[in-house]
């Protein structure tokens, strides 16, 4: 279970309070997953789709630094963590055609448009573009979760996998804040999640100003945002609750 630490029913020494805005949050790492978010070599690598479609990538490495953090930090707390990678057939059948909205909006496809010589390389599975970045391979036990589209909870497993191992909150990382991140941050809220970003463990696609407009409406609207410093400290933390009401906190 999450809760703003001011509504946390009942004394719990599994419980952890983690700093955040609007306001700290306590969570219990059992019922917590680590997402990493699409950091494959699409939007995160020189010559990716992101690249290519002329999307600045240069805040990708000090990202991935953080997430492997982040990881190590989970995964030593027995918290699942979980991949999502983004994409479609070789044949973009997935992408859905002209009467789908994804095959207008999206940048991948409509880059393949302009420069048919890149058609089945941008996002296709089984591609370079498609891996996982070779810097956060995923470990023994961890969770890849295949996506067509902005959010991971459409037309996939997420929401079974969460909710059999008893998951409530969730913690983002990964690229883009305000596309895939910020998208399946929204839809976790509407399904009943805890969502948090950690945003110094996120890069955008687009000007520096959008990430800034993501982390403002998550935190005011659909979740709270925190840093990796600050997720590590309350896991390695044992904080009583029932002492940081009396304390006031």
């Amino acid at each position: 279970m999450s809760a703003p630490a001011s509504y946390f029913p009942v004394e719990d020494p599994a419980a952890r309070l983690l700093p955040a805005r609007p306001e700290p949050l306590m969570f219990r790492p059992a019922e917590t997953a680590l997402i990493i978010v699409d950091m494959q070599n699409a939007y995160a690598s020189p010559g990716g789709y992101i690249d290519i479609a002329g999307f600045d990538v240069s805040g990708a490495p000090p990202v991935i630094d953080k997430i492997r953090e982040a990881a190590a930090a989970a995964r030593a707390a027995g918290m699942p963590v979980i991949y999502f990678q983004n994409g479609w057939d070789p044949d973009y059948v997935e992408a859905g055609g002209p009467g789908s909205p994804n095959w207008h909006k999206s940048n991948a496809l409509k880059t393949m448009r302009k420069r048919p010589e890149l058609h089945g390389k941008l996002l296709a599975k089984g591609g370079w573009d498609y891996e996982l970045v070779a810097d956060l391979p995923p470990q023994p036990g961890d969770i890849v979760v295949a996506k067509p589209r902005y959010s991971a909870f459409f037309n996939t497993n997420l929401d079974s996998h969460l909710r059999a191992r008893g998951i409530r909150s969730l913690v983002f990382t990964g690229i883009a804040t305000n596309v895939c991140v910020e998208s399946t941050l929204r839809d976790g809220f509407f399904l009943e999640y805890f969502g948090v970003v950690l945003h110094d463990a996120t890069h955008h696609a687009g000007p520096a100003f959008i990430k800034d407009a993501s982390l403002y409406n998550i935190e005011q609207f659909f979740g709270w945002v925190s840093s990796v410093d600050e997720f590590r400290a309350a896991l390695q933390a044992n904080i009583n609750p029932m002492l940081m009401r009396k304390a006031g906190t």
